[in-house]
């Protein structure tokens, strides 16, 4: 079983948060979909779900949108064929629920590329890589036209789903991938290691956090004002 981890603070949320608002934090393209060239093709594993999952293709990427948010998030992500040799930084695609990695020369594939990959139902690597986090952390693994299939992504946290031995006293356990858990603070607690009993300081916290941004603000607003003389 692999190490869990404790979820950030609000106040550190925030704090990443007024960062990107200040710094000018933009929604960018997502590069995952174009790792290789080509686009997700009808008759292929990816291109059949994203066409039963009502989804729209961009390049090797199945999208649609979010019922919450409404922006669009990845379904799927077909990287089969592209001549891949390592695995690494997919973060973009964690709420993929299909990703295709077969005909590609993979050499080595870390369990941490998938950490995070909460949603993950349906891998399909080549015949010689093994599962992320090995075959125990998913219900069906078999061997298919050369591919290795992994499917259906077991939870890591104990029978209940509550309290885990692998967490922290006062803390609730979570799956956060194959063969991953993450540990949340369970209601009352709080702090370091979810020690500290009663409501989060919300005032405390954020108050400072708040009139920072208003600071911040204005110095912004000043500078654009400003408007420098010619000597």
């Amino acid at each position: 079983m692999k190490a869990g981890r404790i979820q950030l603070q609000p106040a550190v949320l925030t704090l990443v948060l007024t960062w990107c608002l200040f710094a000018g934090c933009e929604r960018t393209e997502l590069q995952v979909c174009s790792l290789c060239s080509g686009s997700v093709l009808n008759d292929t594993s990816v291109g059949e779900f994203c066409s039963v999952s009502a989804g729209l293709t961009h390049g090797r990427c199945c999208l649609r949108p979010d019922n919450t948010t409404g922006l669009e998030r990845i379904i799927g992500l077909d990287l089969s064929n592209c001549s891949l040799t390592h695995v690494e930084d997919l973060h973009e695609a964690s709420t993929a629920i299909i990703i295709d990695l077969s005909l590609n020369p993979i050499v080595n594939l870390s369990d941490s590329a998938f950490q995070g990959f909460i949603e993950l139902n349906y891998l399909i690597l080549p015949g010689d890589v093994l599962c992320p986090a090995g075959n125990a952390s998913w219900s069906r693994v078999e061997l298919k036209d050369g591919n290795r299939l992994c499917e259906g992504q077991r939870n890591m946290c104990n029978q209940t789903g509550q309290l885990s031995m692998n967490c922290p006293e006062n803390s609730l356990c979570a799956p956060y991938g194959p063969g991953f858990f993450e540990c949340s603070c369970a209601d009352d607690y709080h702090g370091y290691k979810c020690l500290r009993e009663g409501e989060f300081p919300t005032l405390q916290v954020f108050g400072p956090l708040g009139a920072s941004a208003v600071v911040i603000s204005f110095l912004l607003w000043v500078t654009q004002r400003r408007k420098v003389k010619p000597l």
